[in-house]
């Protein structure tokens, strides 16, 4: 799920076609005439009409219509100098070169780079960290328009094979491929595209293990991701020969991973259901076979494994601490009273936990921002890494025979960077650093804390311009994600300077639903306590508003996925306290979003409205696509999708503007931008991302009627 846009907009009149936005009339075509059908749907006794039930099916001719006619409005509405300046801004943001950390396997390590306007970063391959390599795979070469993307890399023990995913016009479904890493040759093994991933390869390179749902359909409701399975390919043979190693049709809503411990020792097997994070652990001896020992056989808490000291685990675990903690089992007595406790749950949540030259290196946040610490095996604290100000860490990167560890940092306004920190010596450089055209300086950010509707207070991280003033003068951008478990932590975007440069605001939002105060808050904004989410969202707006730094009229809410979901259901719930919105890739139909593509992985997010009544009230009382008021005037609205998109399909985004279109005040600005061989948004082409965000800050810059310059 994508982080979202929303934004809303000081009211742009619709008449006759003509677009009044105060700088000057754009001719609009009309919107297109959408039929509708007779289909009604009884849950629990109450009639429910679905009149676009149609658009669920992808490739209908009057569809295709649709699209195209809604296309033709957006461009026709976009479209302009303002479009071409902010677009040829956003670029020279973005110009600048990027790499990844490096991972080590056997005597190679692993980056990806990019210059800064290719398409795909590319991957490379070295023997000396430093040192640029040799290319190993440039997924620039394998399209003219940058829409082949690498799609997850699996490395062999000792690096000397690497099986990866190639993945075609944003899909989640991608292509199986492997490469000799020292002479760079392609194999002749290919696993044909299906809804599928590399989890681990044999020690001795025999092979490696994967797992996939039964290919049925490439997009749309069709798609059956049930039954998943795990197979093992041995090299040199056909896929069709692969031997399938585990599978449950007793349960077929399971998922499995695979993993093999850095010793070869142990096999891992973790099953979970859907989306949800707690999970089922199974172990086996390597290279043997047979059956699974259960050391976790249900599904109430998260447990992973960090490393192994023979038949002793260390596992990351909620088992007893809501906000994680670390604990030793032995596999000869796995009884959770003989369990040990390395690293005790805190007032902080528990993040990332790496053994690296027998040091736990240790990620943990506080408010929604992030440390890192170093704690000896024993659990007691080595000392703590000095970051360079707020913000949020990615990593550790390293295996456990390294004596040094690479780590990323970044916030607001603080470009990603890499540093490498030595464990013999304690100390840290900087090991790559982006120079992006701005200067940090002239901006700052802050935390505040929102009140939401029950009291919980609600932090807001607000990034701006040193000289702004506090007037309520000017235009703000909220962004939030709210669900899933997902931290929204501080984040860098370059082209995000484009909007602060003019005087707008930035806000990002931690809302109920998400992790950054352990499953508690998570368990706080799912399923019956959804609501919880968007008075968080409305509490933020109003902190924003109260505080000065924007006014209803000239706040714009940002959310994407799971963050759609959430900027339309705060616009349709209160209309008056946002003035644009801007919602990306967006779940809508609450009530059959588990009948559409993947949809039903969520179940245990959102509830089942088909399943349970109880659930069906919760639903309906917040589904976006069917709580749009008859005659309602609502915020401009800006909704975008992608047509390959099979996480959360189109569908739900052209049912909503279609809604919207129908049945709300006719002078609603309603836009529909709809990407063609793009998908829910992993890899989306650069020069794609740079017309995206060009066509949003011009909608938010006309609607607010800002200048352009």
């Amino acid at each position: 799920m994508n982080p979202c846009r929303t934004l809303h907009v000081v009211c742009a009149l619709v008449f006759s076609g003509i677009c009044l936005t105060g700088w000057a009339e754009v001719p609009l075509p009309p919107p297109p005439t959408v039929h509708t059908v007779e289909q009604v749907d009884d849950f629990f006794g109450t009639k429910v009409a679905d009149p676009y039930r149609w658009m669920e099916e992808d490739n209908s001719p009057e569809l295709r219509q649709f699209i195209d006619a809604h296309n033709a409005r957006t461009r026709a509405y976009l479209d302009s100098p303002l479009r071409q300046r902010l677009r040829q801004r956003v670029t020279e943001l973005l110009d600048f070169p990027r790499q990844s950390p490096p991972v080590r396997w056997g005597n190679f390590a692993f980056y990806s780079s990019n210059t800064g306007l290719q398409n795909q970063s590319v991957l490379h391959v070295t023997e000396q960290i430093g040192e640029p390599g040799r290319v190993l795979i440039d997924p620039n070469q394998l399209s003219e328009d940058g829409t082949i993307s690498l799609a997850g890399t699996t490395y062999s023990f000792d690096g000397t094979l690497l099986a990866w995913g190639l993945a075609r016009s944003g899909s989640d479904h991608s292509e199986i491929r492997v490469k000799n890493v020292l002479t760079g040759e392609d194999l002749p093994d290919v696993i044909p595209s299906a809804r599928q991933w590399v989890h681990a390869w044999k020690r001795d390179n025999s092979g490696f293990y994967y797992g996939r749902f039964p290919k049925t359909t490439e997009h749309g409701r069709s798609e059956q991701a049930y039954n998943h399975q795990l197979f093992f390919h041995r090299l040199g043979t056909a896929a069709s020969e692969d031997q399938l190693i585990y599978e449950r049709p007793d349960d077929p809503e399971l998922s499995f991973s695979l993993d093999i411990t850095e010793d070869g020792t142990l096999e891992l097997l973790y099953l979970s259901r859907g989306t949800k994070r707690q999970n089922r652990l199974y172990w086996r001896p390597a290279d043997v076979g047979g059956a699974w020992n259960k050391l976790i056989d249900h599904e109430d808490f998260d447990y992973r494994v960090i490393e192994n000291d023979g038949s002793v685990l260390y596992v990351w675990t909620t088992d007893g601490a809501p906000r994680g903690q670390v604990v030793a089992i032995d596999l000869n007595r796995p009884e959770k009273a003989d369990w040990k406790t390395i690293l005790p749950q805190t007032d902080e949540v528990l993040g990332t936990v790496a053994l690296v030259n027998e040091k736990f290196v240790v990620t943990t946040m506080r408010d929604a921002q992030e440390r890192l610490r170093i704690y000896n095996k024993d659990g007691t604290l080595d000392r703590e890494v000095t970051l360079p100000t707020v913000g949020s860490v990615g990593g550790p990167f390293a295996r456990r025979q390294d004596t040094d560890f690479f780590y990323t940092f970044t916030s607001y306004t603080y470009p990603p960077t890499i540093f490498r920190y030595d464990l013999k010596t304690h100390q840290q450089q900087v090991h790559f650093a982006p120079q992006v055209r701005f200067v940090p300086e002239d901006y700052e950010t802050v935390q505040a804390f929102a009140t939401s509707r029950d009291g919980t207070p609600i932090p807001v991280f607000i990034t701006f311009r040193k000289d702004l003033q506090r007037d309520g003068s000017h235009p703000a951008i909220l962004s939030a994600y709210g669900g899933f478990s997902q931290s929204t932590t501080p984040n860098f975007s370059s082209s995000r300077i484009a909007w602060l440069e003019r005087g707008g605001v930035y806000a990002q939002a931690c809302l109920r639903g998400g992790g950054e105060y352990g499953e508690p808050w998570h368990r706080a904004g799912m399923l019956e306590k959804k609501q919880n989410v968007f008075d968080d969202m409305h509490a933020a707006a109003r902190l924003l508003i109260s505080e000065g730094y924007t006014s209803s009229a000239r706040l714009a809410i940002q959310g994407g996925s799971n963050g759609g979901l959430l900027v339309a259901a705060c616009m349709l719930q209160e209309p008056q306290l946002y003035g644009a919105v801007v919602c990306q890739v967006p779940v809508t139909d609450m009530l059959r979003y588990h009948k559409l593509g993947i949809g039903r992985f969520w179940t245990v997010e959102y509830g089942n409205a088909e399943e349970s009544e109880a659930h069906f009230r919760f639903l309906y009382a917040y589904s976006p696509l069917h709580n749009v008021k008859a005659g309602a005037s609502y915020p401009p609205i800006l909704i975008t999708t992608g047509e390959g998109d099979n996480r959360v399909v189109p569908a739900h985004s052209y049912k909503f503007a279609a809604e919207l279109q129908s049945k709300a005040h006719p002078g609603n600005l309603v836009l529909l931008r709809v990407e063609p061989k793009a998908g829910h948004g992993g890899g989306k082409p650069t020069s794609k991302i740079l017309d995206e965000v060009a066509d949003i800050y011009t909608f938010l810059m006309k609607t607010f009627q800002m200048d352009g310059r």
